[in-house]
């Protein structure tokens, strides 16, 4: 029996248990997803692009919360953000289920919680959203998400309201036995309003973990959307991250993610570009050693004319690890006027580092402005004399060299607290001063 058989035959013998623990609006998907992943299967690695292997990170014996089992202990006695002047609201998913948050003072009209719960609340509202942006046909992850998410974060911020602090969401993984999550995320940005997101990957010790975790979010006309995403887990952390964005007209949409710590990482960002005047920054950062391996896969979608997008991902990779870069920029027949550059750059300190790129253009209209490059490498020896010949030791030349690096990546964050505080992380990372994120008790 393959490992797909075996996630079947779990669909199959707790199909009442899903649809008795879900609202009617998520389990309108399922059969459909089902259905999907039946023919699909996981997606297996690529020969010629390092692509991650999903056949293989499943097939591990992990254990599902069907059932809905809560967490007792209030993760916000344990967790605590070291992030100092960022005043974020906090939320928590426990492996796959919403907690809750320490405060809620938000605007007027907006509305957040848990998807499950939101969701038998105001089934119209989820119902014009959930799925929207996937199709199950097309990825096996996805149609997995689909067939077994039963909780998530929920947030609805209304025409013309700015929340004025960043909201967090904070994923932490706990178990004393391998254990697989599966949440979905569902982010509704309306007109002229504006809305900021910083998500947390954490495990609280190092097991096995699987995480399948699907964002969607839609920002509507003139609306404002940042998406931070860190990752800081253990090696044994397997996490399989999906974030899909659709924009409509003169809507601004920055995305960063950043990957300092982890076992092996596969996260898509997917992003459909469609009304005229929106612009969207993509951006990423991975810093790996060991044995760690992290793939990015991305798609920048310009379906309608004068649309910007700028998308620019580095990695530094030392020890063995693993490094892989997949991203595509289409540009439509009607897309005229489009700008749109995309850049991945790549340091592999040893020679035992790995590093695979595939930027790719797909242009279909011939009044637009559009490049793409990737370059791989090590530090600079004339940067590296320059540095040694002033008294500057090999150890703080690489360091200075290596921030230097991805400091444009980090730049790219608005919000002055989080950057200073990921600057820091980075550079305790590049000096092997951060094996696990030491903002927070769960992790220490």
């Amino acid at each position: 029996m393959n490992i797909e058989n075996s996630y079947i035959d779990i669909y199959k013998n707790y199909k009442d248990v899903l649809f008795a623990n879900s609202p009617e609006v998520l389990n309108a998907k399922r059969e459909d997803a089902y259905n999907a992943f039946v023919k699909l299967g996981f997606p297996a690695g690529g020969e010629n692009y390092k692509r991650t292997n999903a056949q293989a990170c499943y097939a591990v014996d992990y254990g599902m919360n069907l059932n809905r089992f809560s967490i007792k202990e209030d993760p916000s006695k344990t967790f605590h953000c070291g992030v100092q002047g960022i005043n974020s609201y906090i939320y928590y998913v426990v492996n796959d289920v919403y907690f809750g948050a320490t405060e809620n003072n938000l605007p007027e009209g907006v509305i957040i919680g848990s998807l499950n719960q939101v969701a038998r609340q105001y089934p119209d509202l989820i119902a014009k959203y959930y799925g929207k942006t996937i199709d199950v046909n097309q990825d096996g992850n996805w149609a997995f998400n689909q067939m077994f998410a039963q909780d998530g974060l929920f947030l609805y911020v209304p025409k013309n309201v700015h929340i004025d602090r960043p909201i967090q969401l904070v994923n932490i993984m706990t178990s004393q036995k391998p254990l697989m999550a599966i949440s979905h995320n569902l982010i509704i940005v309306e007109e002229n309003a504006k809305a900021q997101i910083l998500v947390c990957d954490h495990t609280d010790q190092n097991i096995q973990f699987l995480s399948n975790r699907v964002t969607e979010v839609f920002v509507a006309e003139n609306a404002i959307y940042e998406h931070y995403k860190v990752e800081n887990t253990y090696e044994k952390m397997t996490n399989f991250s999906t974030l899909n964005i659709q924009q409509q007209s003169s809507s601004s949409v920055l995305s960063n993610i950043i990957t300092l710590n982890n076992g092996i990482t596969r996260n898509n960002v997917n992003i459909n570009i469609d009304g005229e005047h929106a612009e969207t920054i993509l951006a990423g950062l991975v810093i790996g050693d060991k044995e760690q391996k992290i793939d990015n896969q991305t798609f920048i979608n310009h379906i309608k004319p004068n649309s910007k997008s700028n998308e620019t991902f580095k990695y530094i990779l030392d020890d063995s690890s693993v490094g892989a870069f997949s991203g595509l920029i289409l540009v439509n027949k009607d897309a005229q006027k489009t700008v749109s550059k995309q850049s991945n750059r790549n340091i592999c300190l040893t020679d035992k580092a790995r590093m695979y790129s595939k930027p790719q253009l797909e242009i279909y209209a011939d009044d637009v402005k559009c490049g793409h490059g990737s370059t791989m490498g090590q530090l600079d020896d004339t940067a590296m004399f320059y540095l040694r010949s002033r008294g500057i030791s090999q150890k703080e030349a690489q360091l200075l060299l290596m921030s230097a690096f991805v400091s444009d990546v980090i730049d790219n964050i608005k919000v002055d607290a989080l950057k200073d505080r990921v600057r820091m992380l980075v550079e305790m990372r590049l000096r092997r001063e951060l094996s696990v994120c030491s903002s927070c008790s769960v992790c220490k």
